[in-house]
């Protein structure tokens, strides 16, 4: 393998794959390497997320999210069928509980619309003729865009494109530090002209190394999902309800996974480490203390709600609790049909050091030498190709 490359990307999620076939299709000619430190792409949170393909009406209008989900929405769904990868096309129904949220599913269409979203307000008899098992008070907000497919097929199938194209992908390459335009990993030493950070749950880490990121931390939380093993059909649509606005996490809600399954979930449950899956695995002791500051710190001034988001998620492992809030959502469900939960993830939240909230957006930094793509979390997987699109036209070819 080469060590001199015109670019290198670290980090082999959703993010870095597309960001590399942007990079190709703009500069067919040039070198491009990718270096993961995990043994194939797409390890983390880009291969254990939901698989939703969001329809861009959570956003405010001037996020890069509200800018990218739409068109991101079409072009997944575009690629996916080029492939012969698997499209549930179910939609989605947002349902409100009582009067008060009702105005929370207006702002949502609001959103939606500024937005270039299919959205739109119905009655809760059209909502029960869309999804006979649904249950909301007067209104639900239909999104019929909405769907489904395994992200890490997708990833996996943006991978073996990206090889045949001639992009090399080093794994088992684990970014340890840089000097200039040489980076150091677990497998030597390899110079590029420009550098593009993508590392998901490390991207703060390595972008501080460059001098960037200086004022955001990675709080990371994790989401677990329980699956319906009873039956397929005991909901065919994706149910979700209103969210709270002031974070980024959408409550637990009903999934239909792209070969019909059901699942509930996710919760979004404070973790310790980074990759602090299950019990002590990966146990990381200098992040441990690291996150246990912040979150003391936010737990103590609550800052958006964080001390009443940390008790109400921990409560989610509690599975008769966890179960019951996704029974609100509809008529009838078998508690006894969950009995299995799916593999968890982790979801790399920047937290913004300063004022001690949740950033809700991406965010990109860098200069000639390099690019950080901060925060690329839910709707990432959605957003992916244009935002790739618009990383490499506006920052990393400007």
């Amino acid at each position: 393998m080469k060590t001199k490359y015109q670019y290198i990307i670290i980090g082999s999620g959703i993010i870095g794959l597309t960001i590399a076939w942007a990079l190709r299709r703009a500069r067919p000619g040039v070198d491009i390497l990718i270096v993961e430190k995990e043994n194939d792409a797409a390890q983390h949170s880009s291969g254990r997320n939901s698989g939703i393909l969001h329809a861009g009406f959570y956003y405010s209008a001037d996020s890069l999210k509200a800018q990218f989900t739409v068109a991101g929405n079409n072009a997944m769904k575009d690629y996916c069928r080029a492939k012969d990868i698997p499209v549930n096309d179910c939609g989605k129904l947002v349902v409100a509980q009582n009067e008060s949220e009702l105005e929370q599913l207006y702002e949502l269409e609001r959103r939606g619309k500024r937005n270039g979203s299919n959205v739109e307000i119905i009655s809760a008899e059209r909502a029960a003729e869309i999804e006979p098992n649904v249950r909301t008070y007067q209104k639900a907000l239909y999104s019929p865009d909405t769907a489904s497919v395994d992200p890490l097929q997708v990833c996996l199938a943006i991978k073996d494109d990206l090889l045949k194209q001639g992009v090399d992908i080093l794994f088992g390459a684990e970014y340890l530090r840089h000097s200039a335009s040489v980076i150091q990993t677990t497998r030597g030493e390899f110079s590029a002209e420009k550098i593009i950070n993508c590392s998901g749950l490390y991207a703060d880490k390595i972008a501080q190394d460059f001098g960037f990121g200086r004022k955001y931390t990675m709080i990371p939380f994790k989401g677990l999902y329980l699956k319906y093993t009873k039956n397929k059909t005991d909901i065919r649509i994706n149910i979700y309800p209103v969210p709270n606005l002031l974070n980024p996490f959408l409550g637990v809600h009903f999934t239909k996974t792209v070969d019909g399954s059901i699942k509930i979930g996710p919760t979004a449950i404070p973790a310790f480490w980074r990759e602090n899956y299950a019990g002590l695995e990966n146990f990381h002791l200098p992040e441990l203390l690291t996150i246990l500051c912040f979150e003391a710190k936010l737990f103590l001034c609550n800052s958006f709600g964080f001390r009443d988001l940390a008790f109400e998620e921990m409560r989610k492992y509690y599975k008769r609790y966890f179960i019951n809030l996704a029974k609100n959502l509809v008529q009838d469900i078998d508690p006894k049909g969950f009995t299995a939960y799916t593999r968890p993830g982790i979801r790399a939240q920047l937290l913004d050091k300063e004022t001690s909230f949740l950033v809700q957006d991406f965010v990109i930094e860098g200069d000639a030498q390099s690019i950080h793509v901060l925060n690329a979390v839910s709707p990432a997987l959605t957003c992916s190709f244009p935002f790739a699109d618009f990383v490499v036209k506006k920052h990393v070819l400007a």
